[in-house]
């Protein structure tokens, strides 16, 4: 049964949600500390540690409540827009995730240089976040149940949930950036081509459908979109 429901996980939310796990393991192991796995903007541009722009996306934390809460907020909202709004388009899909995850980069290093402002070592639960803000301001019409208590429509998810965290005394920080970055994401993507008709701002590169089909043999959905 566990089996099944791995397998009926949506291949790009899979294999991240795989590399999370895989990397939480390997740290809960003594096998790589969580030091070589953050952003640290020195070590990559002096030393070419590169795989830090990688890994810092990959550390929820040590296996705890708060991890098995990430994963499922992570395997939830992510299945939903790659099933959903991304059915089909498994390429723009893991664009928007690439996309995301560089101005995360970006925003991190402007933050690092700035040191007023908080700096953020491990951008994961910022792209979770991205995931859930789009998702949300995608199915505006969504009724959702919190705690069976609360009833509210998808666009206040991101909202209801950074109040959530805020209350129970969590940084906010992620949140933030995960939301900044999804709404740049929702409107270059979303609101900007209906201003201007025929304008993607957003086109995603050959290479990604053409990896894609390579690793996992989807051509006919890759394509359909591009046709």
């Amino acid at each position: 049964m566990a089996e099944q429901w791995y397998r009926s996980i949506p291949p790009i939310t899979r294999a991240y949600a795989t590399a999370c796990v895989v990397t939480t393991l390997a740290a809960h192991l003594d096998i790589i500390g969580p030091l070589a796995l953050y952003l640290n903007v020195y070590s990559v541009y002096y030393q070419w540690e590169l795989w830090r722009l990688v890994t810092c996306f990959l550390w929820f934390g040590p296996f705890s409540l708060s991890f098995v809460f990430h994963m499922y907020f992570l395997i939830r909202h992510s299945s939903a827009l790659e099933e959903g709004s991304f059915r089909g388009r498994a390429g723009d899909y893991l664009y928007m995730l690439l996309f995301g995850g560089f101005l995360l980069v970006l925003a991190s290093v402007v933050c690092f240089y700035y040191p007023a402002l908080p700096f953020i070592m491990f951008l994961g639960p910022a792209l979770s976040f991205m995931t859930v803000y789009v998702w949300s301001r995608r199915n505006p019409h969504s009724v959702l149940n919190l705690f069976g208590i609360l009833r509210f429509r998808a666009p206040y998810l991101p909202w209801v949930l950074m109040g959530l965290g805020y209350i129970l005394g969590q940084d906010l920080a992620h949140d933030v950036l995960g939301i900044a970055v999804g709404h740049v994401y929702f409107f270059l993507e979303d609101v900007y081509p209906l201003k201007r008709p025929g304008r993607r701002l957003l086109r995603t590169p050959g290479f990604i459908n053409t990896m894609l089909e390579n690793i996992t043999g989807m051509d006919a959905q890759v394509r359909l979109h591009q046709d």
